[in-house]
């Protein structure tokens, strides 16, 4: 039997927009009791807005920027101090800067703010929690990896470096952590429209506008529908990974555009 969120508590990180913000609201509906944090506040806003209008309860929310230590600690203890424990983790933080090359029109200050944010990031939130999920006696931890994990190309080194380390900790996790009430899971999503190629081309919408062109890529309510399923599977059931890809994507660099 499939469980419910019913007195379950989720930590959902860059929960402000995108694959967090949609996943926040399929726990929610899923009966969870969320915990958001994420950089943007304004936006972080109109999800607790919608949140308390979906559960009738005003979820615990405040400012997480997870490459600073303060913030993380900050928020962690907030979150317990709200709920008095915590059931889910998903670290979903993360971004993608740029398409250089690894020679020396490379920006380094790209290179760092992704390690950081997608390697360190995540490490701090789940270093943290790790032992509330278990005292939890019911503990999750999903990791939002990437089919650029699996697949190292061209201008995405760096990026790709970062959720080939992902994976590397989710299955570290998965051995540390066997034998406690804690389940680890990979979601490896391929090409998502979300602010994500705007993120990453810093801002340049119609450069962004162009990944997209001529296919249906997933959207992020399909990638939150996957998460949802993960943490409402059976206690003893453990997702260790799920790969998902638009039916246009064969590969990071192989599409179906219409017209081509």
């Amino acid at each position: 039997m499939s469980l419910t969120g019913t007195n379950r508590v989720a930590v959902v990180t860059g929960a402000s927009a995108g694959i967090g913000y949609s996943t926040a609201i399929g726990l929610a509906r899923a009966g969870f009791r969320l915990a958001v944090g994420a950089r943007r506040e304004d936006k972080l806003s109109a999800l607790v807005d919608e949140l308390a209008r979906i559960t009738g309860e005003k979820p615990f929310a405040a400012p997480l920027d997870v490459t600073d230590k303060a913030s993380v600690d900050a928020f962690v203890q907030g979150v317990v101090e709200h709920y008095g424990q915590v059931n889910v983790l998903v670290n979903n933080a993360g971004k993608a800067l740029g398409v250089d090359y690894i020679d020396e029109r490379a920006n380094e200050e790209d290179w760092e703010v992704m390690l950081d944010t997608n390697v360190l990031g995540l490490l701090r939130m789940t270093k943290r929690l790790v032992p509330y999920l278990v005292e939890s006696g019911d503990g999750h931890i999903i990791n939002l990896g990437s089919t650029a994990g699996h697949e190292a190309y061209a201008g995405g080194g760096v990026y790709c470096a970062t959720k080939f380390a992902v994976r590397a900790i989710t299955g570290s996790l998965r051995q540390e952590l066997l034998g406690k009430p804690v389940r680890i899971t990979s979601i490896d999503p391929g090409m998502v429209e979300t602010e994500f190629s705007v993120v990453r081309y810093h801002g340049d919408t119609s450069r962004a506008a162009q990944v997209y062109e001529g296919l249906r890529p997933l959207n992020s309510e399909d990638v939150a529908d996957c998460i949802v399923f993960a943490a409402t599977r059976p206690a003893h059931v453990n997702i260790d990974n799920m790969i998902l890809k638009s039916i246009d994507q064969a590969a990071a660099k192989r599409f179906a555009r219409k017209g081509q």
